[in-house]
């Protein structure tokens, strides 16, 4: 029988590799977004509408290929319908505000009032999943939108105030989302079902608007967008395979990595340099990300087995 010791080391050295799977899933996840974003907002002058169609059509494709592969059913289980409908309804809505708000925003900013998101699952959580937030997590959500005023900056001289509105709203509906996919895989639902189900509700709620508002794209416009839902395809299967190998307390900071790539992406290829007020709001959101993350690892629960 191994003694007490041997066990702590194999235990925690398991516990490590798993960490350390999951942070590289996540950081590919935030990679895989902030490209998505990018994409989206070089393929130039067109219709939010029609870019939501193509990103969703090729994370479409690929959940249908996944499902396929692995000669798994397309049915929904019992009493999910209605927990996949709120989750496609806000996950839609909330993807087109952030659209819209990458087409008007610099990209690092409209990344940063989308990653409210966590923030707004906290709230959403209690009446939705029963679940009593901490005054930590009060708190933490409290000083996280006194960070969002530096980056939306409300005034009568400040011409993207509605944009930045539509940003934050667009972190609200993927932050509900975010609630009701953690509902569904409590009630054992599989997430090829819960992408290919948000990505086909995107493409039927944003079909008519392409047939009426339809703009021609060069091959060069295409390209973009179909590497927009690529990429987002990554970053879905990638954030999902994360949660798979350690909790969302020791994983969620390094989902703000994506903020920091987007911003690169804005300095480099699109001479987008960040308002100063805008950092601060960076700093602040990140910050009570981080602060919140120290207090899941201090407080986790790393007994190892007993012989």
């Amino acid at each position: 029988m191994k003694n007490v010791t041997e066990s702590r080391k194999e235990y925690g050295t398991g516990k490590n590799r798993s960490r350390a799977v999951g942070i590289i899933c996540i950081m590919l996840a935030a990679l895989g977004f902030s490209l998505m974003t990018f994409f989206v907002r070089i393929s130039g002058d067109l219709p939010t509408m029609q870019k939501a169609f193509f990103r969703n059509a090729v994370a479409a494709v690929v959940a249908t290929v996944t499902l396929i592969r692995g000669g798994c059913n397309f049915r929904i289980k019992k009493g999910n319908h209605k927990d996949i409908f709120f989750r496609c309804l806000f996950g839609t809505t909330g993807l087109i505000a952030n659209f819209y708000a990458i087409d008007r925003l610099g990209i690092a900013d409209a990344n940063m009032l989308n990653k409210l998101s966590p923030f707004f699952a906290i709230l959403l959580s209690v009446p939705i999943l029963k679940e009593k937030p901490t005054k930590r997590d009060v708190i933490a959500t409290m000083i996280a939108f006194s960070g969002a005023l530096f980056i939306i900056r409300p005034s009568g001289l400040n011409m993207e105030y509605v944009p930045a509105l539509i940003g934050l709203y667009g972190g609200f509906g993927a932050g509900t989302a975010y609630v009701f996919v953690r509902k569904l895989g409590k009630q054992g639902e599989r997430t090829p079902i819960i992408v290919l189900c948000f990505s086909l509700f995107s493409c039927l709620l944003t079909f008519p608007f392409l047939i009426f508002q339809y703009k021609p794209m060069s091959a060069r416009q295409l390209t973009c967008l179909v590497l927009a839902g690529v990429f987002a395809s990554l970053g879905q299967f990638s954030i999902t395979t994360a949660y798979k190998f350690a909790p969302a307390k020791e994983l969620s900071v390094f989902d703000y990595m994506q903020v920091i790539f987007a911003a690169i992406w804005g300095i480099c290829f699109l001479g987008e340099f960040p308002e100063p007020l805008s950092i601060v709001g960076y700093v602040i959101i990140i910050g009570t990300a981080l602060v919140r993350w120290r207090r899941g690892m201090v407080n986790r629960d790393d007994d190892p087995p007993r012989d």
